[in-house]
């Protein structure tokens, strides 16, 4: 009896060391890979799915460290990530051209929308965005509304400095108003402190239907949602090996599977199930086809001129032969 005992012992001790040294070895095998990325995408749970996905095909595991574009550019520079997430071509365009950045590629797409109180007292509701502005701040100069800003140098709060310009604005000068409140942080805590507030901000669709759909906000309506200038593109750029001598050849990888067959079946799928409809769309098919408006709208927005070609990714901003690059003529 003792002796069955001690065998019974012996084949638990051998498997269970067995399962550890596995279990060591390969968790000692995962590679990691560092992502800077805008809190757009990562507050919506996009990228947990993403990193799910890519850790059990290629054992890499994606640590993703969510800030504003701005801020994801300065990790950049600093030599923090191997990679970045973000969705300001100005400034992706310049973070390429000062050596940081290459092979820049759009992966996906959805809309900014204006958002603001169900009752709405500066009367916004469906207008273009620009005559939407134009009425927030005249509503809000005569004490009647709140606009809520980012003002962190972020994807959102670049698109919105825009948006005030083609309304005759100046946002410098506009955010120091007294009806202009600054939150300095992420869309997720800007919808916060909007709803809270029940004023009105710009924000991306994706975050608005996440925390509208987990009762984390409750007091805002999309109110403005129409016109080319509202999209909102996405893209990743990998950080230069000639400037640090980071994860590039994982880096690749990930960019391959987000603009490839998969990833962009998993992107045109994310939140069909909760939403009843994506909370991301994939651009691969849309410029393949040359899908209106979208295409047209995509290239105008997301894509940068290079010698009379319009292109994800110019040039002088490639990096070995790894990547295919979609390019039109301006003319087409």
């Amino acid at each position: 009896m003792k002796r069955s005992v001690l065998i019974l012992l012996g084949l638990v001790i051998v498997i269970t060391g067995g399962l550890l040294l596995y279990n060591y070895q390969t968790q000692g095998n995962v590679r990691y890979l560092t992502i800077s990325t805008t809190t757009s995408l990562y507050d919506t749970g996009f990228l947990d799915i993403i990193a799910e996905i890519f850790k059990s095909k290629y054992n890499i595991e994606l640590r993703f460290i969510p800030k504003g574009t701005g801020a994801a550019i300065e990790d950049a520079k600093n030599g923090v990530c191997d990679a970045i997430i973000v969705h300001a071509r100005s400034k992706e365009l310049e973070f390429m051209k000062e050596g940081y950045g290459v092979n820049r590629k759009v992966f996906a797409y959805n809309f900014f929308i204006i958002v603001g109180p169900k009752d709405d007292p500066a009367g916004i509701r469906g207008l273009p965005p620009v005559t939407a502005l134009k009425r927030i701040a005249e509503a809000g100069r005569e004490g009647k509304v709140i606009w809520v800003t980012r003002d962190d140098g972020s994807g959102t709060n670049t698109k919105e400095i825009n948006l005030w310009n083609l309304a005759g604005y100046n946002y410098s000068e506009i955010k120091e108003e007294e009806w202009v409140y600054r939150t300095g942080s992420g869309m997720g805590n800007t919808l916060k402190v909007t709803d809270a507030k029940r004023a009105y901000t710009l924000s991306d669709t994706a975050t608005y239907l996440k925390y509208r759909g987990e009762g984390i906000i409750n007091n805002l309506d999309i109110l403005v949602d129409r016109g080319s200038e509202l999209i909102n593109i996405y893209s990743i750029i990998l950080i230069n090996p000639e400037k640090y001598k980071k994860n590039y050849n994982d880096a690749i990888l990930l960019a391959k599977w987000l603009t490839g067959e998969e990833g962009q079946k998993v992107i045109g799928e994310f939140g069909r199930e909760e939403f009843g409809k994506p909370l991301f769309n994939p651009v691969a098919k849309v410029l393949e086809n040359r899908e209106e408006p979208f295409f047209t709208w995509i290239l105008e927005y997301g894509f940068i001129e290079d010698e009379g070609i319009l292109t994800e990714c110019p040039k002088d901003f490639r990096y070995g032969e790894d990547l295919t690059f979609f390019e039109f003529r301006k003319s087409d």
